[in-house]
């Protein structure tokens, strides 16, 4: 069963740019941000733990049994993350996102398409991440092999439970187990670039707020 995270974790985390938590994440030894090509397709911040569905190609005609069972019975505040080694086809649409709404999922992050966008956009604002819109359905071209197994995203193992981070900036995974440090770490991070910032300003000079704070 996928981790919950206490919800002054997921407000702290809303907080903070997936920037500070790239680097945070890489500071713990791991990477955590996946590919840039998947993208907001419809904007929002999107917080919460991962959900995991493997879909792969497939001629049969099925629906995706298993990103539907995710999406019913994941807890709320759940971000569904669909595996399909970036076919550039849609695994996601207006009925799937109605489902994902009416069980308050904090979004969708796909290594794959997603059609319907005006309709997402214009009835939910349900903040979705992909590597496309398109919009060719899945029937007959990619099934749903497996729910809440390690899949690869972006180049990235995304385990059920890790937490999930993404905004404009893209989409950054953090393992399960090293939640508390990253936000302690990213927390850092965000404090100590508002200071660089207002250093940089009062100073006009960029590079004395580098050599004091050595970061960019």
């Amino acid at each position: 069963m996928p981790a919950t995270y206490p919800q002054h974790v997921l407000d702290a985390f809303r907080a903070i740019t997936t920037a500070s938590v790239a680097d945070a994440v890489e500071q713990v030894g791991l990477r955590g941000y996946l590919d840039g090509a998947i993208k907001p397709v419809v904007p929002g911040k999107i917080v919460g733990p991962a959900v995991t569905v493997r879909e792969v190609p497939a001629e049969d005609a099925e629906a995706p049994v298993h990103a539907l069972r995710a999406i019913d019975e994941s807890e709320a505040g759940s971000v569904i993350c669909i595996a399909a080694d970036g076919a550039d086809v849609a695994v996601w649409g207006g009925l799937m996102t109605a489902g994902a709404v009416a069980h308050q999922h904090a979004g969708a992050v796909l290594d794959a398409g997603v059609r319907d966008v005006e309709e997402i956009k214009r009835d939910f604002g349900f903040p979705v991440q992909a590597r496309s819109a398109v919009p060719a359905t899945t029937l007959g071209r990619i099934k749903t092999l497996s729910l809440n197994e390690p899949v690869v995203m972006g180049g990235v193992t995304v385990e059920p439970g890790d937490l999930i981070v993404a905004d404009s900036d893209g989409v950054v995974r953090v393992p399960a187990r090293h939640v508390d440090e990253v936000l302690r770490i990213a927390t850092d991070i965000e404090e100590r670039e508002k200071e660089q910032t207002k250093l940089i300003l009062q100073a006009g000079s960029l590079r004395e707020g580098l050599a004091k704070y050595n970061r960019i």
